[in-house]
């Protein structure tokens, strides 16, 4: 069953696609307007702006001023940056079956960068093989590098590219190092939201409407953007039969060629006080 959107996420999806064509800082009346297109309401916007400050993924510009809003912090801007590959640009997995090995060792007086680097890899989508030791499809080793560089966490992982030799065969060991049901399930949700909302797109005919475009493309897209990385694009050849990931990539891209610009229109409206 498909989960309604919060809030908060929503907001930072926004900023993703469309808040920093706009030059990133946007007032809180403007983000009422701009959640308010997809049904959320005044009082949660301003809940969510509250605890996304908080948690330092936004930060107030220009405070006490007219024109004061908010923005993406510099960790935020990275991180909406660093995701645009991974949810616009769906790498396909190599077709030697390569595999990015991360070996890891944090002394225990460090032991919170031993937690962050364990997050930070399940973010990136590497399954876990053994204890300090994380498997990811190679095609993950760019952005990998630049991860652990920019957390300044290179320092305790040492990397190794190659292929699996192990006796389980490769497809039983994928099982064990991935919830691939999990998994699974994320795709189904998304494909039970969102492949009702092409169909109806592909129906219509004449010209797009910027306001209906925002209104279905940015709760598909606050939905889409997550399971990139808890899928990390696995061979199809190791992944159970009747993979639901392929057919939920093939919606987003559709919906996104067709929705996104012209959702950009709408939303340049709203920001600007217009619609």
């Amino acid at each position: 069953m498909a989960q309604h959107p919060s809030p908060g996420s929503l907001i930072l999806t926004f900023y993703g696609a469309y808040g920093r064509r706009a030059g990133g800082s946007v007032p809180v009346a403007a983000l009422i307007r701009l959640l308010g297109a997809v049904g959320v309401d005044a009082p949660s916007v301003r809940s969510a702006v509250s605890r996304l400050k908080r948690r330092g993924l936004l930060v107030a510009e220009q405070a006490g001023s007219r024109s004061a809003g908010y923005a993406p912090s510099e960790a935020t801007r990275q991180l909406l940056q660093d995701g645009d590959r991974r949810i616009y640009d769906r790498p396909r997995p190599d077709a030697d079956g390569s595999w990015l090995l991360a070996v890891f060792s944090v002394p225990e007086s460090e032991r919170r960068r031993r937690h962050v680097l364990r997050s930070r890899l399940a973010r990136l989508g590497f399954g876990n093989a053994a204890p300090g030791v994380w498997i990811a499809p190679a095609h993950l080793e760019e952005e990998t590098r630049h991860t652990l560089r920019r957390l300044e966490l290179d320092a305790y992982v040492d990397l190794f590219c190659g292929t699996h030799t192990g006796f389980t065969p490769t497809r039983e060991a994928v099982a064990r190092w991935w919830d691939l049901e999990t998994i699974a399930e994320l795709h189904r949700a998304f494909l039970e939201a969102h492949e009702p909302v092409l169909q109806s797109w592909s129906r219509r005919r004449g010209d797009v409407l910027p306001r209906d475009a925002y209104r279905d493309y940015l709760p598909a897209l606050d939905a889409w953007r997550r399971l990139p990385y808890a899928d990390p694009g696995l061979p199809p050849s190791l992944l159970p039969a009747g993979w639901p990931g392929e057919r939920a990539a093939e919606v987003f891209a559709a919906l996104d060629t067709r929705l996104r610009a012209p959702g950009a229109v709408h939303a340049d409206e709203l920001l600007h006080g217009a619609a």
